[in-house]
């Protein structure tokens, strides 16, 4: 085997489904002996698009997914996405191609010092020197990025260790003419290079899947929390995205939450962990119902920006925190009881010690009245008359259509924080969304990642008209793939969630104002089908027949022509 075939040995050893990639000439034989290996290689119009397909594989299916990417420039353009996957805790695997190992340093093609560039941004990363340390370094690789705290790693693999060794020798000039002495030591110096970077490369054989098991929470600090739970009159859980790193577990997670009888708010990937309008979930007033906990439980969640840096959680009250981060446990605020470890398996065996909670009935019923008085408010406001689109009422419409086999991933600033008040996920890892970086340009990427992963689901995608810019050339990848996604652009023609305050404390919208421009029949010059609305009453009309498109195997855009309006204002965070 050349090294391109070890690698991709590797990838199917760890049944590897999909090899996401933009094409480049440093990784020509990883993509096509992958390939060969069954290996479905999926190829984007930006490298970003690739790291997000492959993190979103990994969102929902718990295994590593993969991207492979070329030197230089390839691998700078991954960055953000590696970087988003890094704060979302996921575990992708980025393959980079690099320089021959000889050349480094001497100007060769797309030579940069990548090792400097990706260690601040990834869990591990490996520069591969040798054929024979392709294998176990890759396999080494899938350990690491499902280890405790998940996240992605970077392996190096120079070009001259993936062709074979006769191509290598060519190209390192054994034909080299010339016989002064100085040619003759640079011969003698590129054999000896050549022997070394070859030794021992035969015979490799990939071993088997790689799986890590979760860190288990000590068993007599899960105790002392049921214990501090049995005496609370007015506990509150948060669930956020760690708790579901293993999506298998995600049907015992939720029963074992049921079970606690606790009131419950979740977000990122928890989001629709209980599923549609079960009486434990709520979704507004956070912040009001925290301040009169008197026992917070947070379950995967870092006490950041989203709670105020701990501020949130009023000092009185008992608060507790289930996290494989040592450092997100503790971040900004000690908890007074801090459980290192899988926060899924921690609150299934605080389910176990509990029983069935019915004791906080009128704490429950309290909290579900401030949720139905605060959507009788989003209902009116749906129904303010718009000299376009409501955007509040669009969200409405997405949500009535619905089902339960759908798939909602947020792209966006003002138009995805007001889907969160009005949009329900059907059940666990139904919602994906950027994380705790707050990164733009997510949503093809993770679209494709989910219409492969689960190609029977109905994949909505909700952009903003900002972010969407990121996005649209990924439409000709949903075409030649076959990934018909469902995309909703908000299109108010402005960023929106800047210019809100930007204009009202600064008095100006410089760089905040877009045009309503025709994102639809972008769509539709990749192969889409592309629909326009800014009626209304036929906003419905639109959006079914986008519906009617995707499900016939056509990508669809759906461009909304939203009016003002000032929902979220005074929402910005820090």
């Amino acid at each position: 085997m050349n090294g391109g075939e070890i690698v991709a040995s590797v990838l199917a050893a760890q049944r590897t489904p999909f090899l996401f990639t933009l094409c480049g000439g440093h990784i020509s034989p990883i993509l096509v002996a992958s390939k060969q290996r069954g290996i479905r290689v999926v190829d984007t119009r930006h490298e970003a698009t690739a790291v997000f397909a492959a993190d979103a594989v990994a969102r929902l299916t718990g295994h590593p997914g993969v991207a492979a990417v070329t030197a230089g420039p390839g691998l700078t353009n991954t960055i953000t996405a590696v970087k988003n996957a890094l704060m979302a805790q996921s575990p992708v695997i980025l393959i980079g191609g690099a320089a021959p190992t000889a050349l480094q340093g001497r100007g060769a093609l797309q030579d940069i010092d990548q090792a400097a560039l990706m260690r601040p941004h990834v869990k591990w990363m490996q520069r591969v020197r040798r054929v024979r340390d392709l294998g176990p370094t890759l396999e080494e690789a899938f350990r690491i990025a499902q280890e405790g705290v998940p996240g992605p790693v970077f392996v190096e693999c120079p070009v001259d260790l993936l062709y074979d060794e006769a191509t290598i020798r060519k190209w390192y000039g054994a034909d080299r003419g010339g016989k002064g002495l100085g040619d003759r030591a640079v011969k003698t110096y590129l054999r000896w290079h050549v022997n070394r970077m070859f030794a021992g490369a035969q015979g490799f054989t990939p071993g088997p899947v790689i799986r890590a098991a979760p860190p288990q929470p000590d068993a007599q600090q899960v105790a002392a929390l049921s214990r501090r739970l049995a005496q609370a009159q007015r506990p509150i859980i948060l669930i956020g995205s760690q708790a579901l790193l293993d999506p298998a577990g995600a049907g015992e997670l939720a029963a074992a939450v049921a079970n606690l009888g606790a009131p419950v708010y979740l977000s990122g990937m928890a989001r629709g962990l209980l599923g549609r309008d079960h009486p434990l979930q709520m979704r507004h007033k956070r912040r009001e119902a925290l301040k009169e906990a008197d026992f917070v439980l947070l379950a995967g969640v870092p006490c950041d920006f989203r709670l105020d840096y701990g501020n949130h959680i009023r000092r009185s009250a008992f608060y507790a925190a289930i996290n494989r981060s040592k450092e997100d446990l503790n971040k900004n605020r000690k908890p007074n009881l801090g459980i290192q470890g899988d926060p899924a398996r921690g609150l299934r065996a605080l389910a176990d010690l509990a029983g069935p909670g019915e004791r906080w009935t009128a704490w429950v019923a309290s909290l579900s009245e401030r949720d139905e008085q605060r959507n009788r408010e989003i209902e009116t406001q749906a129904h303010e008359p718009s000299r376009a689109v409501n955007p509040i009422q669009l969200c409405r419409l997405i949500d009535e259509r619905i089902g339960p086999n759908s798939i909602l991933i947020g792209d966006g600033g003002d138009i995805v924080a007001t889907a969160a008040y009005i949009v329900q996920p059907p059940g666990p890892l139904r919602w994906l969304d950027p994380g705790a970086f707050g990164t733009l340009g997510v949503g093809a990427g993770f679209a494709l990642g989910a219409k492969l992963v689960h190609p029977e689901a109905e994949v909505w995608v909700i952009f903003g008209d900002g972010s969407v810019g990121y996005s649209l050339s990924e439409f000709d990848t949903f075409v030649r793939h076959g990934a018909p996604v469902l995309a909703v652009v908000g299109n108010d023609a402005s960023w929106s969630q800047i210019a809100r305050e930007q204009v009202e404390m600064l008095g100006d919208a410089v760089g905040t104002e877009l045009a309503h421009s025709d994102y639809d029949r972008v769509a539709a010059g990749f192969g889409a089908a592309g629909f326009r609305t800014d009626d209304p009453e036929l906003a419905p009309e639109a959006l079914d027949a986008a519906r009617a498109a995707a499900n016939s195997g056509a990508p669809a855009l759906v461009n909304a022509i939203l009016g003002k309006t000032d929902f979220r204002k005074g929402s910005i965070s820090m």
